[in-house]
């Protein structure tokens, strides 16, 4: 039985690229009668804040994008983390650049900073020597990790030269996402990962920690970025575009309708149920660039 997730973060309210991304997830698993699952990443404690795992929760329900099962919150499951991250081949990293948001999913447009080894073979007194809490990351060989996504078909990275060692645990203690995702799909039984084109270069990393812990992969099925009619990434900066305002201003069937047109799942852009959709879903129609909302919805917003 195919196991999908949806899994966001509860530091702001959904805008319509999550709400697009949450229905390819939720179609797809709903057009092959599968189970979906439901996990808050509230990993981050500088970012998440509980009052939006309850607006989350009510958003989706709102659009009928139902699940099956709620699996447990990330912040609660540091013991689990820490029980396969002893599994691993680590060293502490006195390093500052970017280690305190590695417990965030990394995104394409932010850069990508690629580990020099700095800190990878420091003796006990040099270590002794920097006065700080460490970060850990994990050493990684010279190895390419190729795989055939559902959306953008064959992608590899060269771990060593396109990543470098990468962080698995932060100074501050929190588990890095990296991790923390690959644990907790592993161990849901997640067979299927529908979710952003941006997080399409964390997945050959991820596919070797799997391979490091014994895990089994899901499939991965990256969909396009949903951006604004002038081209810019959608933020839950924008608030003209988070739940927040769109349920003001519109029914969940319109907003439905105008995510299945841009992907160009329907033919015409009218009000659409997300239940209406699932016969008509189908990968091979989402396109292989970013999706522009129209310039009508987004004079309507």
């Amino acid at each position: 039985m195919t196991v999908g997730r949806f899994a966001p973060s509860p530091s702001g309210r959904m805008h319509l690229g999550n709400v697009f991304t949450a229905l390819m997830a939720w179609l797809s698993v709903r057009s092959q009668e599968g189970k979906m699952l439901l996990r808050i990443e509230d990993l981050d404690p500088d970012r998440s804040k509980a009052e939006y795992i309850d607006f989350l929760r009510r958003d989706l329900e709102w659009l009928g994008l139902d699940w099956d099962e709620e699996m447990p919150l990330q912040s609660t499951r540091n013991g689990i983390y820490q029980t396969y991250f002893d599994r691993l081949n680590t060293y502490p990293c006195y390093c500052s650049r970017s280690e305190l948001h590695a417990a965030s999913a990394p995104h394409a447009s932010d850069g990508k900073w690629i580990y020099a080894g700095t800190c990878r073979n420091l003796t006990p007194e040099e270590r002794a020597a920097k006065g700080r809490t460490p970060a850990w990351r994990i050493r990684v060989p010279e190895e390419t990790v190729r795989f055939t996504d559902g959306v953008f078909g064959e992608y590899g990275e060269n771990l060593a030269t396109d990543c470098g060692d990468f962080i698995l645990r932060r100074s501050d203690g929190v588990f890095a996402y990296q991790l923390a995702v690959v644990c907790d799909d592993a161990l849901g039984g997640v067979t299927e990962v529908v979710r952003g084109c941006d997080l399409l270069s964390s997945t050959p990393r991820q596919l070797w920690l799997y391979r490091q812990l014994g895990f089994f992969a899901p499939r991965f099925f990256h969909v396009p970025l949903l951006v604004a009619a002038d081209g810019k990434r959608l933020s839950k900066r924008e608030r003209s575009l988070d739940m927040a305002h769109l349920r003001q201003r519109c029914r969940p069937e319109e907003i439905l309708g105008e995510l299945a047109f841009a992907a160009g799942i329907t033919a015409k852009n009218e009000p659409v149920s997300a239940r209406e959709l699932v016969p008509l879903f189908s990968f091979d129609r989402l396109p292989r660039t970013n999706i522009h909302l129209t310039a009508d919805f987004c004079d309507f917003l």
